[in-house]
């Protein structure tokens, strides 16, 4: 059967996903990989690729495409987001990528970023017809949020310069996050939402992004990681406030010890967990699906799901 890959270079990590596409139609993961390398250090500030952050990005590329290759994938569908997106040297990053890694790398728009991961949980959690379905991307440098009906129709989408990384960068200034750090990303995040539109009436959140999985795993100490636990679970509001209070209030080398936490994400997880809660809040929600995929799936589906076997 058809075997393809595809690597998401986002803010804060790139992900690889190679899959079969079956003869039905879906895809079958044979491997999924993470690597946070931070592409979008500084970007917010200076809005501008920094050496580190496009090296070590580099280097997990062109080492996920290598395996994509070696596992034997027909094609490598590879696409860049908000940190590439918002960099006046991203093309520097797109030249790079392909010496580096024999790839091209897409630059997205923030809409098709949130049309993609609306399809990856839409084939999870939409195909019962239970109620519409909202969808949260909580990124390293943007927070995307997709509306959609029962038949997988989109009705909103919208891409906000909200991430666990921006926010972290511009807001925190000190560790832990005292009060004051707190009360400027939420005061950020609660006038940035309020340009959402009314929640559908009896729709379901779904959140997906190494924030959200990270926040589960935390909140049940599921350490080590296991997708499989954490896929399709649910994070309560009232959980998402307790954990909020407990990230802003723990220095990075307790978070650092705390079951559940992945490496490399000590630091920003304050902040993704108050983009998560105040996106609750927003909707009116008192809870949100975890998904385990994201865009690697969707963009999977996008690029391969209609090639001739």
């Amino acid at each position: 059967m058809p075997r393809y890959a595809t690597i998401d270079v986002g803010t804060n990590a790139v992900l690889l996903l190679v899959a079969d596409r079956q003869p039905d139609g879906r895809f079958q993961a044979v491997r999924e990989r993470a690597e946070i390398t931070r592409l979008g250090r500084g970007v917010d500030k200076h809005r501008r690729l920094s050496p580190e952050g496009m090296e070590d990005t580099l280097q997990v590329l062109s080492a996920f495409a290598s395996e994509a290759r070696s596992l034997g994938a027909e094609a490598i569908a590879v696409s860049a987001t908000s940190a590439a997106r918002d960099a006046e040297n991203g093309a520097a990053f797109l030249s790079a990528a392909s010496q580096r890694a024999g790839v091209a790398v897409d630059i997205i728009s923030g809409e098709l970023e949130a049309q993609l991961c609306f399809t990856s949980a839409w084939a999870d959690f939409g195909r019962d017809a239970s109620g519409p379905l909202v969808v949260m991307d909580t990124g390293g440098g943007s927070t995307e949020f997709i509306y959609g009906d029962t038949q997988g129709r989109v009705s909103f989408c919208h891409s906000f310069d909200v991430g666990s990384v921006r926010m972290s960068e511009r807001y925190v200034t000190s560790d832990p996050l005292t009060a004051g750090d707190r009360a400027r990303v939420e005061v950020h995040l609660h006038e940035t939402f309020s340009a959402l539109p009314p929640c559908p009436p009896g729709a379901r959140l779904v959140g997906m992004s190494g924030t959200v999985t990270t926040l589960f795993a935390v909140q049940h100490a599921i350490d080590p990681y296991d997708s499989e636990r954490v896929h399709g679970g649910t994070l309560l509001r009232v959980q998402l406030e307790a954990l909020a209070d407990k990230l802003c209030g723990l220095p990075l080398a307790e978070r650092q010890k705390l079951p559940g936490i992945l490496p490399k994400r000590e630091d920003v997880i304050p902040a993704g967990c108050l983009i998560l809660l105040q996106g609750l809040r927003a909707l009116g929600l008192d809870r949100c699906l975890v998904s385990d995929r994201g865009l690697c799936w969707g963009l999977l589906a996008h690029r391969f799901a209609a090639l001739p076997s």
